[in-house]
């Protein structure tokens, strides 16, 4: 007899179908009324991050306690969903490392670290450590790795099995996206289109072997060396002038989602690389397929339709967030749905049998369009969203109205609940040449300046949404601390989960946005949610620790969580009712002083050069104008950049083994210049500290 293990409510079919648990395919993916298990990164493939567990309701949630604990030494950002397959927890962590734990009682099973650091080598200078999840199929789990492999490591072992490199390391991209399995095939994608001339793909590769069975380029390339497809071809004739030499961008960093009713993939696809149109298509164009959903047929990659959110895009309007599937009744009918609310502010609901735009509203505060046009699908734009004479001020900005923190929709209470942020977008291109300008290789290459100034504490906010897709408006709003909080997790006891900036977990009543229930983790949280049953008992299982692109790029607006580099604990946290575990006392938050210099005397011009210096190679994870958001040492803070012998050796040599890659390329007039912009950065904050900032 075979031996089933826990699979909630799918046992009964699993045990009709004469399969165990453990044999994780197509059809046990696509249970939706699975419960004991976590199959796939949405929890199945609708990705609605909707469990049928409701042991844990509005009722009994005030009793849920921490029923046990895993540290996690030496990890550093934590962004991943955690899979649960038969009693054990799956997840990937700081550098793609992966971990396979008890989900009864936190023992550690396995550890797999593929050593990406070693992989990288130099280009590990644009290697952010995060990763957003894994996959797993038929007793094998699959992780994207920073350096750009895919592997399939054994499920009982953690053995790798194979391994293949998507993407050339000459070029700036890598992997921090989680890989989807479907059919037998394992489909990744690629981020990096701000950091070079970089065209977006994704990749099918076969499950057990990790041969290529098919690829998808979401841009054109050059038409000189002939066309892939028609769907290229068709796409070529929306960009101008010689795009192909920029790479184009749109690259699918994140969002996969699919569709077993009509075997379909969509793919949600990224930002033009440059963000400035005026470069890469100096006369126009929608530049297809940027900022997009696009449909593939899942077993060949073939293109079957398109809707583009953000055409001729230039503001760095990621489509790239999740792309749900649900059925709703909309004017009388029940019609097969994808959602979508990506970084420009609407909200979508679109057939996904042809494509068809049903409904498009604000979900927030946009200004850079007046509304969607229904008729043609098109936004109508404000005169003033584009930067035509140099510069402009719209809602939402490049961290847009909605990131990657995933969303999730409850089927009983018809809600989506989305993280929400208010951030506006300032973008400058006064004194680049469009003619001249050229991307460099690991290096943002964006067409605007950026990153150069702190972004302030102040400037921006967030909320949690209760939001009506079908009535297309708002049903419930919950402010939440700072900017960059989590994705959430809904389930049939009508709740939702979401971890904050502020290191607590919260539970909400699903159907009025009522608090509930709270823990604080004693971290900043970046990472979802996810539910699993294991004897009958459920828990929530989250991964606490600060990190990923807000801790490293937002500047001020991460520093005032107080989270530190080195300082706060890491670790996968699981919850049940009655449970009775208790954290270790966790630091404080701190806001380490900088160290001011008051006798040095400041060049203003190489003050000015050091800023572009440390825009293009450390602001990636020091943090936007210098002040540190816990990703990585505030610099301003640093011993080690308070001497500029000190730090020219660092920058120079590099410190490879925490991630800091080696910069020998600077010249001594180039690291004196950085010196004195970060010294000029801690003198700014120690005086606004002073003040009483």
């Amino acid at each position: 007899m075979t031996k089933v293990g826990i699979c909630g409510t799918t046992l009964v079919w699993l045990l009709a179908a004469g399969a165990s648990c453990a044999e994780v395919d197509t059809a046990a993916i696509a249970a939706r009324d699975q419960g004991g298990n976590w199959l796939s990164y949405g929890h199945d493939y609708t990705e609605q991050r909707y469990s049928p567990l409701d042991q844990i309701d509005q009722d009994s949630v005030g009793k849920l306690g921490l029923a046990w604990y895993l540290d996690l030494p030496g990890m550093h950002s934590l962004n991943s969903t955690p899979l649960v397959v038969d009693g054990v927890i799956y997840f990937s962590g700081s550098w793609s490392v992966v971990t396979a734990v008890d989900a009864r009682s936190g023992k550690l099973r396995w550890q797999h670290d593929p050593k990406t650091l070693e992989h990288v080598g130099d280009n590990g200078r644009i290697l952010w450590d995060f990763n957003r999840g894994i996959a797993y199929w038929q007793g094998k789990v699959y992780v994207g790795t920073g350096d750009g492999r895919l592997l399939a490591l054994d499920a009982q072992t953690g053995e790798e099995l194979w391994s293949t490199l998507t993407l050339d390391r000459s070029t700036p991209r890598t992997i921090n996206g989680a890989p989807r399995v479907f059919n037998g095939l394992v489909l990744i994608g690629h981020g990096g289109a701000d950091l070079g001339p970089v065209r977006g793909y994704v990749t099918a590769y076969d499950a057990e072997t990790g041969e290529q069975r098919w690829r998808f380029y979401t841009v054109p390339g050059n038409p000189a060396e002939g066309f892939e497809n028609e769907a290229m071809q068709m796409a070529a004739k929306t960009w101008t002038g010689q795009w192909w030499q920029y790479g184009g961008g749109g690259t699918v960093w994140n969002s996969m989602t699919y569709d077993p009713e009509l075997n379909r993939i969509y793919l949600g696809t990224g930002n033009g690389a440059p963000w400035n149109r005026k470069i890469r298509s100096p006369d126009g164009g929608d530049n297809l397929f940027l900022c997009s959903i696009v449909a593939l047929d899942a077993d060949t990659g073939a293109y079957l339709w398109h809707y583009q959110t953000s055409p001729g895009e230039t503001w760095d309007f990621n489509s790239a967030m999740d792309i749900v599937l649900a059925d709703l009744d909309i004017d009388g009918r029940k019609r097969k749905v994808l959602m979508h609310a990506p970084k420009n502010g609407f909200f979508y609901v679109i057939d996904r049998m042809d494509g068809k735009l049903l409904s498009a509203e604000k979900f927030g505060k946009v200004t850079w369009a007046e509304r969607v046009d229904l008729a043609t699908g098109r936004p109508v734009e404000a005169d003033t969203a584009r930067y035509l004479d140099g510069e402009t001020l719209i809602w939402p900005g490049p961290l847009g109205a909605h990131n990657w923190h995933p969303m999730s929709y409850n089927p009983i209470t018809g809600l989506v609940y989305l993280p929400y942020q208010e951030l506006p977008g300032y973008y400058n291109d006064k004194g680049i040449n469009a003619r001249s300008w050229r991307s460099v290789n690991f290096v943002p290459s964006l067409g605007v300046s950026g990153f150069e100034q702190d972004i302030p504490a102040q400037s921006g906010w967030s909320a949690l949404i209760g939001w009506d897709p079908v009535a297309q408006r708002e049903m419930w709003k919950v402010k939440t601390p700072g900017l960059w909080n989590a994705g959430t997790l809904t389930t049939a006891g009508k709740l939702v989960f979401q971890g904050r900036t502020d290191g607590r977990l919260l539970a909400y009543a699903a159907d009025s946005g009522e608090a509930l229930w709270r823990y604080d983790t004693g971290v900043g949280i970046s990472a979802p949610p996810i539910t699993y049953a294991v004897d009958g008992r459920q828990y929530v299982a989250l991964l606490a620790g600060w990190g990923g692109a807000a801790a490293a790029l937002g500047g001020s607006i991460a520093d005032q969580h107080g989270w530190q580099y080195g300082v706060h604990p890491r670790r996968l946290l699981v919850f049940a009712l009655g449970g009775a575990a208790t954290l270790p006392p966790a630091p404080a938050p701190i806001r380490p002083a900088p160290i001011d210099e008051p006798l040095l005397a400041l060049d203003p011009e190489r003050v000015r050069s050091g800023q572009v210096i440390f825009s293009a190679h450390c602001s990636v994870c020091h943090g936007s104008g210098g002040a540190g958001g816990g990703y990585a040492p505030d610099v301003r803070a640093s011993a080690v950049a308070a001497n500029s012998d000190t730090l020219a050796e660092t920058v120079h040599a590099g410190r490879p083994q925490l991630g800091m890659p080696a910069f020998p390329e600077l010249a001594r007039d180039d690291l004196e210049a950085l010196y004195q912009f970060i010294r000029q950065a801690a003198r700014r904050e120690s005086a606004a500290r002073a003040g009483g900032r």
